[in-house]
């Protein structure tokens, strides 16, 4: 063996080859499954890191300044903090950003970015953390499991906390196309002040409505059966309160059941919103009869079609 070649199996022994991430956008909650479900979707944050002399970033695609900011970077944050809480060392790492997820718009931004600390630090500190350790501590991070699940693994996830273990997760194989419609508003809205508007408590007629619908939508999902989804995405727990700090979905739910579309949802605490398309349809026709009832209504949205992905982040 080479001298070079001897050299570049200790780096990567010692986990300082560098490391490729692509981390798919999310769509959680879907409807009446808060805090239990998500979808991962076919647009990405790629990232490509290796070791540097100091951290440095460069950031395209979608809010570039965000992406390559380094101080206070969640990225480098969550990758600092869990190689100090093992105890291992921090390496300056050099980040090439490409981001195609929107940031604060209820698409797994932030999921997306912890996990991807997450990953940089099993990495380059060879923690050789399994994916249960790695969703668990995302999960924590993010006080709950369901985007980070799908991004992680990809299609349907079903997830729960466990104090004592983390997350439990299944992944979901859903049966036939999904092909989805994203409304994206200009404006974004923090997860705290969506999740300060719900109410402590909820009646039983509430609660038995978002478990029964919650069934439907499984059982649409895991037999294709799109005639399901339009009544199993309707809410009584979240969607209600935070449609007043996300006018697109009260908007477009006047669109479920039109053709073309099977359903509407606020996609993780908005204020975006997933629009399920009839695979039978053209989807770029549907796209412009929803960009026109936008336009109606005196609403405007970013209408990005895109497809429930099978691929998520784990390699």
């Amino acid at each position: 063996m080479s001298k070079n070649e001897n050299n570049r199996n200790k780096k990567k022994r010692s986990g300082q080859a560098p490391l490729h991430l692509a981390l798919p956008a999310t769509s959680a909650n879907l409807g009446p499954a808060f805090d239990a479900a998500a979808l991962a979707m076919d647009l990405y944050i790629t990232i490509d890191a290796r070791p540097a002399p100091s951290f440095s970033i460069t950031a395209s695609g979608r809010d570039p300044e965000i992406c390559g900011a380094v101080e206070n970077h969640l990225i480098l944050t969550t990758y600092a903090e869990i190689l100090q809480a093992q105890g291992a060392d921090v390496i300056p790492l050099f980040l090439r950003i490409k981001n195609d997820i929107p940031i604060g718009k209820g698409c797994g931004s932030s999921a997306a970015a912890r996990l991807a600390g997450i990953a940089l630090a099993n990495h380059f500190g060879g923690l050789r953390w399994t994916d249960a350790q790695i969703i668990g501590e995302a999960s924590r991070r993010e006080q709950h499991s369901d985007n980070a699940s799908a991004c992680w693994m990809g299609g349907l996830t079903v997830a729960r906390m466990f104090s004592y273990a983390g997350a439990q997760v299944v992944g979901i194989h859903p049966k036939g196309k999904w092909p989805l419609l994203l409304a994206i508003p200009e404006e974004a809205l923090s997860t705290e002040k969506a999740r300060r508007v719900l109410p402590a408590q909820y009646s039983r007629a509430d609660a038995v409505a978002n478990i029964q619908n919650s069934m439907f939508l499984l059982a649409a999902f895991t037999q294709g059966r799109h005639d399901l989804l339009s009544s199993a995405l309707e809410d009584r727990i979240h969607q209600p309160y935070r449609a007043p700090f996300c006018p697109l979905l009260p908007g477009l739910q006047e669109m479920a059941g039109k053709p073309g579309i099977l359903g509407v949802a606020l996609s993780g605490a908005g204020p975006s919103v997933i629009v399920f398309l009839d695979p039978g349809s053209s989807a770029q026709k549907t796209r412009k009869s929803v960009a026109a009832h936008l336009a109606r209504i005196g609403l405007s949205a970013e209408l990005l079609l895109t497809s429930i992905t099978p691929r998520g982040a784990r390699r």
